[in-house]
């Protein structure tokens, strides 16, 4: 929707025939002109006149654009002030997306409706139904204090009452061949929360598998599924005549993210003699649909077969989505959940991991069990109200990744900012901080930086130039530069043409052409015809007969695509914290904005520091180091509580 604005009173940035109050959250660069004018339409739409209504329905509009569910209005100056300055934000992540004039009233100064007025205001207005049993034709829903867009409650409740429905009871096994499909795939004395997320899956509809990085999730995923194998493609076990094996989907936001699903769990599976799977992306498993980017071809009417489906990198997976895999998935099949929740949370609406976690897990250890195989549930404890003893699983123990990065990334999820930042600067083999004094990070500062970056780019451009895709594809997770924002001093604008003239002049070659050799690329847009996914990186390849293909995939089983077939794609010599989730680097830097950024968050640094196989190596100030511990991202979101 096109909207126009115009100067009210000398400012650009109130839209024309903004009311008074909206015209000044809109000057303070609380609301965009776009906030303002769905609120207003919605206003005339349902015959609301009250401006302060008018108001909350624009911050809820506000609210999704910033990932969050709904808005809490008694809350709302709080998270507002938070983030209301960035005005080089990622769109969809945090930020307002507007900026305040320098004369612009603080937020704590704008006229904020008293909140018992206001929430008075709300429950009688006819813009908005009033609580869970409120009438269902109204575009705002208030439930409790927590008002939404009403497509986003109902994706809520689409989520919770599929999760409490799949919870509801028990699913039948056979108890001794499970015993002893644990006891083959699980023998080992510590593998007691691994045992207890295979046997969660079998014995439930729902599993949520959670960890940081190194902890084996993959791995237990691998082993889950083997155990569900032996336990389930029995005919007894499927309705006594079922002749086809259990149907066993994985599936990941990305299309990198699935493709190293695959890899390992193949990996896995193979050497337990175990089979193999085949992962896509979520919304190739749903079946996309031209023209709609919302409907799927499997839904509620058209169920997707499987008996089995696994869901890696979790915490990506925006609520709309969720909701819609829910809605696909057969009343009987599994659901895995497989994630880390402390990562970053979807780019679009909700933070479900988190939100599902917190609300399944009791305040005992749900992760501990005793050390009997036949003795799995939970050590006596009162779980929390609504709590599902065993349905989430944590898995703790670090069977890869150096202690070092480990340690670091311990101390940014505790919130010990102090500690992550001795870390830092103790150093080590796996940890290095290159420590700046200005906001500003110039490149003068960085001569380590600059000499991983030139090392990957030249061992990628010499491989790209031999035709050997497998080694380019090698090279090019060598070593990722990571930064928070899209534009300014330190966004991907920047640091990626230093990236690239700092490879230009380590191998005396400049980029020309549409399609140089060498270059890095990132797909941008999902694409059914080659089947890559927003999010897939690859590498322009010599083709040996005179043109070039782009590799993608993993370096053991490269995919080459004539550019012509390509979707959008951008070249990828630097790339946001947010792209790089669910890829994996030998090393990493990670470039931090100033401490007064709104993006920079615990759960950007962490997840930025977890990218790393090898070595992390982070660039700011320690003041950037001590506000991305200090600040968590806050999304408002009712799914964690009772109703």
């Amino acid at each position: 929707m096109s909207v126009v604005t115009a100067e009210v009173d000398g400012d650009p940035r109130v839209p024309w025939r903004a009311g008074p109050l909206l015209g000044e959250f809109a000057r303070a660069g609380v609301l965009t002109s776009a906030d303002v004018r769905t609120a207003e339409r919605l206003g005339r739409l349902t015959g609301e006149a009250d401006e302060a209504v008018h108001l909350a329905a624009a911050l809820a509009v506000r609210a999704v654009r910033s990932g969050s569910a709904c808005v809490d209005v008694r809350d709302v100056r709080t998270l507002v002030a938070e983030d209301v300055t960035d005005d080089a934000g990622e769109s969809g992540v945090t930020g307002s997306g507007a900026t305040a004039d320098d004369d612009a009233p603080a937020v704590a100064d704008l006229p904020w409706p008293d909140d018992a007025t206001w929430e008075t205001a709300l429950r009688r207005s006819p813009m908005v139904a009033d609580g869970v049993d409120g009438p269902s034709d109204r575009p705002v829903r208030l439930v409790d204090h927590r008002l939404y867009l009403d497509r986003y409650w109902r994706d809520e409740q689409v989520v919770r009452a599929a999760v409490e429905e799949r919870l509801a009871s028990p699913l039948p096994v056979d108890e001794p061949a499970l015993q002893a499909a644990l006891t083959r795939y699980f023998p080992g004395e510590a593998d007691d929360r691994q045992r207890l997320a295979a046997a969660t899956a079998a014995r439930s509809r729902l599993t949520v598998l959670t960890g940081g990085p190194g902890t084996g999730k993959t791995t237990t995923v691998a082993r889950l599924v083997a155990t569900l194998r032996d336990v389930l493609d029995e005919p007894a076990a499927r309705g006594g005549d079922a002749p086809a094996p259990l149907r066993v989907a994985f599936c990941a936001p990305t299309g990198k993210a699935a493709a190293r699903l695959q890899e390992a769990v193949d990996t896995e599976l193979a050497r337990l003699g175990a089979g193999s799977v085949h992962a896509t992306t979520i919304h190739r498993l749903l079946g996309s649909r031209p023209g709609f980017r919302t409907r799927f071809r499997h839904d509620r009417t058209n169920r997707l077969p499987h008996d089995v489906v696994v869901m890696d990198e979790a915490s990506m997976v925006s609520l709309p989505l969720l909701a819609r895999v829910l809605e696909a998935l057969r009343p009987d099949a599994r659901l895995v959940l497989v994630g880390d929740r402390h990562q970053l949370a979807s780019v679009e609406v909700g933070a479900v991991l988190g939100d599902l976690v917190d609300r399944l897990a009791s305040p005992v250890d749900t992760a501990h069990v005793p050390g009997t195989l036949t003795d799995l549930d939970l050590e006596p404890g009162t779980p929390a109200a609504g709590a599902h003893p065993g349905a989430v699983v944590e898995l703790v123990v670090r069977h890869r990744f150096g202690e070092e990065l480990g340690a670091l990334a311990d101390a940014i999820n505790a919130g010990r900012a102090d500690d992550a930042l001795a870390l830092l600067r103790a150093g080590g083999t796996h940890v290095e901080l290159v420590e700046v004094v200005e906001d500003v990070v110039r490149e003068t500062d960085m001569p380590q930086v600059r000499d991983d970056v030139a090392a990957a780019g030249s061992a990628l451009t010499s491989a790209a130039q031999a035709g050997d895709a497998a080694a380019a594809l090698t090279a090019l997770g060598t070593h990722r530069l990571l930064v928070a924002h899209r534009r300014g001093p330190a966004g991907v604008v920047r640091w990626a043409a230093l990236a690239q003239g700092w490879v230009a002049e380590a191998t005396g070659l400049r980029e020309t052409g549409p399609w140089p050799v060498g270059r890095p690329v990132l797909v941008t847009t999902n694409d059914r015809t080659t089947g890559l996914s927003n999010g897939d990186t690859g590498v322009v390849v010599d083709d040996g007969e005179g043109g070039v293909v782009v590799a993608f995939g993993e370096p053991g089983n490269p995919r080459l695509v004539r550019p012509h077939r390509l979707p959008a794609v951008e070249p990828v010599h630097a790339m946001t914290v947010h792209r790089a989730q669910g890829s994996q680097f030998t090393r990493v830097t990670v470039v931090l904005p100033g401490a007064d950024s709104p993006l920079l968050t615990r759960e950007l640094l962490y997840t930025a520091v977890t990218r790393a196989q090898e070595l992390v190596r982070v660039v700011g100030t320690a003041d950037a180091v001590r506000a991305a511990v200090a600040r968590p991202v806050r999304r408002a979101s009712g799914l964690r509580f009772a109703r």
